[in-house]
Formats: structure tokens, sequence, C-alpha cells
């Protein structure tokens, strides 16, 4: 009897974690894309600026005030050799997504972001000639496959919001390649991760966003019937997006690896839905059904990744001895950290 509430009470946690979870993205998502499309406030640099600065105080309030997650100590002189670099690609990250998020539907903008896991795998073997499974590199192979087929029957396609989606997915990767090596001996948390990163994006951005929007936000603050309120809603978005980090942090404690993977895949799914819901952006067969590979592509993938990891130490296929020092660098799992906005 009591196994049996326990279990219960473990599956309903695990479901409650997962609802928020999407909840949260998918809100700050439509919010932003409002923002931009609605709102007519196109200035991806000044939003991404303003989540920074909502994330900063919001991580600062969890750690420092409400001490609802211990800080992770680190070294000053690793905040600039190794946590600045990282807000660098970090902030780049972010501002792509919102960059891309002007100019292409969500459905379009999800889907490209689904490309990250062969752009890891990729820049891994290239850069720093990592091995990989045969089952891996196969698993990439309907990912990439998807994202051809919704690129060209994509009806509201824009090369520039596509290249920025692109890019982003690179940025991405290459933060989750960065953390193996710059990140070695710490174990952060999205908290943590917030904590450290967002000051220093904010510092990085601020500038760039007040040369070269500035003027723009200005005029735009006096054209529009209802400044003050739209202001509120770009705060609340930033806001939201601190909350987004606390979720996820909340679902990674609440729900095993699999479980994340394919909730994170549906996940996209709810965005596009509900994008197309309130958007309304054509969308056509194929490309629903190149969305619909590449999220099933993304499931498989990390079932192989999954099922890789079991396997005890000499099964065969396990990749082999590393040829030099940079191999022997212990690996950070930020896997779970990638969807931060």
């Amino acid at each position: 009897m009591e196994e049996g509430r326990f279990l219960q009470w473990g599956v309903f946690r695990s479901l409650l974690a997962i609802l928020q979870w999407w909840g949260f993205n998918v809100t700050v998502i439509i919010i932003n894309k409002w923002i931009f499309q609605k709102l007519d406030f196109k200035f991806p640099l000044t939003v991404s600026c303003i989540h920074f600065i909502c994330s900063s105080i919001g991580a600062y309030l969890v750690i420092k005030v409400l001490k609802l997650k211990p800080l992770i100590a680190v070294d000053p002189e690793d905040r600039w050799k190794r946590i600045f670099p990282m807000s660098f690609v970090f902030c780049i990250n972010i501002v792509l997504g919102n960059v891309s998020l002007r100019y292409i539907p969500v459905s379009f903008m999800q889907t490209i972001k689904s490309f990250t896991p062969a752009t890891t795998v990729f820049l891994q073997w290239l850069v720093w000639r990592r091995y990989f499974d045969r089952r891996i590199w196969a698993s990439l192979v309907p990912i990439v496959g998807g994202i051809l087929l919704t690129s060209i029957t994509e009806l509201s396609f824009n090369m520039f919001g596509f290249c920025a989606a692109l890019f982003g997915c690179l940025a991405t990767s290459t933060k989750t390649i960065l953390a193996e090596s710059l990140l070695h001996g710490y174990k952060f948390d999205s908290i943590n991760t917030v904590y450290y990163m967002a000051p220093f994006a904010t510092v990085i951005l601020g500038l760039p966003a007040l040369l070269l929007e500035g003027n723009g936000v200005v005029d735009w603050f006096h054209m529009h019937p209802a400044p003050w309120a739209a202001i509120a809603i770009i705060f609340s978005s930033g806001v939201l997006a601190f909350c987004l980090n606390f979720s996820i942090f909340y679902v990674i404690h609440s729900t095993t690896a699999v479980t994340f993977n394919v909730a994170g895949n549906l996940k996209v799914a709810v965005a596009v839905l509900i994008s197309w819901l309130i958007f309304r952006n054509p969308i056509s067969g194929l490309n629903s059904v190149g969305c619909a590979i590449t999220l099933l592509g993304c499931t498989f993938y990390g079932y192989v990744r999954h099922m890789l990891s079991q396997q005890p130490p000499g099964t065969p296929r396990t990749p082999r001895t590393p040829r030099n020092k940079m191999e022997l660098l212990p690996l950070v799992n930020n896997d779970k950290l990638d969807d931060k906005v």
C-alpha cells in the first residue's frame, strides 16, 4: 500500500513538473513572438537584454535572499577565464533565438532548434575528434532529413531568420562543447548557471543594444498607442524566462533522462500547435511531416544515447581509448540545460 502511494505520488510529481515546464516554455516563446509581431517591438537585442536583467535579479533572489538553492562557489579567476567565455556564447545563443523568432514562425524556428543534436555531434567529431558509435550517426539521419524537408516546404521562409536559427543551433552546440572543457570540476544546475552567466551577458549585450536599437526603442515608445502596457508585457516575458530556468531545475530532479527527452520533443509539438492556433501561420502537409520526422529523430537520438550510456565498460562498440589529453577532460552533462531562454 505504501509503495503504491509512493509510486503514484512520484508519477504525479513528474507529470506536474513536465506540465509546468511546458507551460513556462511555450508561454515565453508565444509572448516573445507576440512582442515582435503584435506589439511591433522589433528589437531582439533589447528583448534579450531585458531577459538577462530579469534572470540576474531572479537568480540573486532565489540564491541569496530566499536561499532556495545553494550557491556553487566559483573561484574569482575562473569567473573570467571560464564563466565569461561561456557567457559570451550563452548571450549569442539567446540573441540568435530571438532574432530568428522575429523573422520566422514559431513552428519553423522550433523545428530548426531540434537540429542541435546533429550540430553538437558533428562539432565534437570535427573539433575534438571524438568517437561516436554508428548508431549515434544513424539516429541523426531522420533529424537532418526532417529539417531539410521542413525548410524546403516552409511557406513563410525567411533566409535571415533561417540563418539566425541555424547559427543559434551552432551556438548551443558550441556552449555544450565549451562546457566540457571550461566547466569541468563544476556541477552547475540551471539556477547557478543563470546566476553567474546572466550578469556577464547583460554587460556584453547592454552597449550593442543601446547603440543599435536605442533610438528605435525611443521612437517606438512615442509612436505606440499604449507603450506602458506593452513594456509591462515585455518585462513579464523576462520574468517568465527566469521562471523557465527554475522550472527546468524542478523537472530535471523529478524525471528520468528518457522521460525528459521524450517530454522535450513533445513540448516542441505543443509549442508548434499552440503557436499555429494563435498566429495562424500557413503550414503545408509536407511541412508538418518534416517537423514530425525531426521530432521522432530527436526522440530516437535520445534513446540511443541513453542505451549506449547504460552499456558496461568493455562492451563492443564502446568508444575507443582517447588519443590525447583533450579527450581525457571530464565531461559536464549540460544536455538538460540547453532549453534555457
